[in-house]
């Protein structure tokens, strides 16, 4: 059974529209719904070059396919045929070039295209009974097949981007570090200079001073 349905544009993981009656069966919807978010985010720095690709997560797989920088992701449960998984994203696809193409590249605030959301709901209607003629027949269609089609662990895929963040963090914490230092630094030579030319300076005024009491009494 199809559990949820998102769409994103990939060069920035913007999302552009999702199922909006999506997991409302699931207590723990938001869990995979951040997971989803964080593979748009891996997605967007080009992390995973698979255009269609299966993750598996928990009780559930995540399958997606990318085509005209948009990622389209549905989570089913594992028993769910991947065959029918794929071919209800490739629906969704083609509709959505169809009524969005032309503003996808220009969409600046998030799910800008939320109204997609009925048709997103009219198509899952269609595949989420498996045993419909019109399912075992897609099962049974020769000519779309999913073998080849790339499985792997959400953590395996999204463990690639944890390290890149911390290698990241580890960098800015570096460089902030290096600033505290030089910072550091500038004052010790400060405090240096002041300490070697205060007493000279000292020295300099009394005199200054002498010769000005001088000059005032004669």
């Amino acid at each position: 059974m199809v559990k949820l349905t998102m769409v994103a544009r990939v060069t920035d993981g913007l999302p552009l529209a999702e199922g909006l009656d999506d997991g409302r069966d699931m207590h723990d919807a938001e869990f995979y719904k951040q997971q989803v978010k964080a593979l748009f985010k891996n997605l967007s720095r080009g992390q995973n070059d698979a255009s269609r690709m299966s993750i598996e997560t928990g009780q559930y797989v995540f399958h997606y396919i990318i085509e005209g920088r948009v990622c389209y992701l549905t989570m089913c449960d594992r028993a769910y045929p991947k065959k029918l998984a794929f071919q209800y994203l490739e629906d969704l696809k083609n509709e959505f070039e169809r009524v969005n193409g032309a503003q996808i590249e220009t969409a600046a605030r998030p799910y800008a295209f939320i109204k997609f959301d009925t048709f997103i709901q009219k198509t899952k209607k269609l595949y989420q009974d498996t045993r419909t003629q019109r399912n075992i027949a897609k099962l049974n269609d020769e000519l779309y097949e999913v073998h080849q089609i790339m499985t792997r662990n959400v953590q395996e895929v999204l463990g690639v981007g944890e390290k890149l963040d911390q290698v990241s963090q580890m960098s800015s914490r570096l460089t902030s570090e290096s600033r505290i230092y030089a910072d550091k630094a500038r004052d010790l030579n400060r405090q240096a200079l002041i300490r070697k030319w205060a007493p000279v300076a000292i020295v300099f005024g009394v005199v200054f001073l002498l010769f000005w009491f001088k000059s005032k009494i004669w």
